[in-house]
């Protein structure tokens, strides 16, 4: 992998959403915590750390389920809720675990923010780049995250959102990529896409053709590369990042 320097200046720079603009597994944590402690009961004895991990590792286990086509949205999501009671010895029939997860979605709303570095990069990037283009490749439902976009301002500074359950194939499948370059008339040699999952996002991006950007952010990651995963992004070239604030002087390095 390499840390800038070399790469040819961008038309289009795309981004994945959660946990790179938006500061998801910020508000996933405030979310469940506050959830769980209007809930009451056992989960709210519970450690707070060990609160948080769990529900990061059912999300991690039931959304790529949804994403490999074996829950639907839904679905996923009322298996994240019983999976979570259960393990707090509470049951929930199907009806059940999805009233908890809509009560925790009001929780995980009213956290949403971007990171604090998301809009000064696209600030500086448009300073620096000229006509520069913006647009977002995520892994998810148009609808859900359209919402996120509008509530955080992101809407107006996307030209296209481009979400998997509406294309019909998930990152890192190459044909993703390039159907967004593509809405743009962009190069994919001429384009840069960043996020915070290595292969899923930067080894998918730079595999069909685009500039691959690791946001290797702390704290943020679902679960750490293998060592084949680091080998192939170093082939690939792969940049890596701690945050966004670097992105501008790695794409425009004067």
């Amino acid at each position: 992998m390499t840390g800038g320097g070399g790469v040819a200046t961008p038309v289009l720079v795309l981004f994945d959403l959660d946990d790179t603009l938006f500061a998801h597994r910020e508000a996933v944590a405030a979310g469940i915590l506050g959830h769980v402690a209007a809930q009451g009961g056992r989960g709210a004895a519970a450690d707070p750390h060990e609160v948080v991990t769990l529900w990061n590792a059912l999300e991690e286990q039931h959304y790529h389920a949804y994403l490999a086509g074996d829950l639907d949205f839904a679905g996923q999501r009322g298996a994240r809720a019983r999976d979570f009671a259960a393990a707090h010895g509470v049951q929930l029939s199907a009806a059940e675990a999805a009233a908890w997860f809509e009560d925790y979605f009001l929780h995980y709303r009213a956290n949403w923010r971007l990171h604090d570095d998301a809009l000064p990069c696209l600030d500086e990037l448009a300073l620096r780049i000229p006509g520069v283009r913006f647009g977002l490749i995520t892994n998810g439902e148009l609808a859900y995250q359209s919402v996120k976009l509008v509530d955080t301002g992101l809407d107006a500074r996307v030209e296209q959102v481009v979400t998997s359950a509406e294309f019909g194939l998930a990152k890192p499948r190459p044909e993703i990529f390039l159907h967004a370059a593509g809405l743009f008339g962009a190069d994919p040699a001429s384009v840069v896409y960043v996020g915070d999952r290595l292969r899923t996002d930067a080894i998918g991006a730079a595999a069909a053709g685009l500039t691959g950007v690791w946001l290797d952010r702390v704290g943020t990651a679902g679960p750490p590369p293998t060592e084949a995963d680091l080998a192939e992004a170093r082939r690939l070239g792969v940049i890596r990042l701690s945050t966004l604030d670097a992105l501008p002087n790695a794409l425009t390095p004067y």
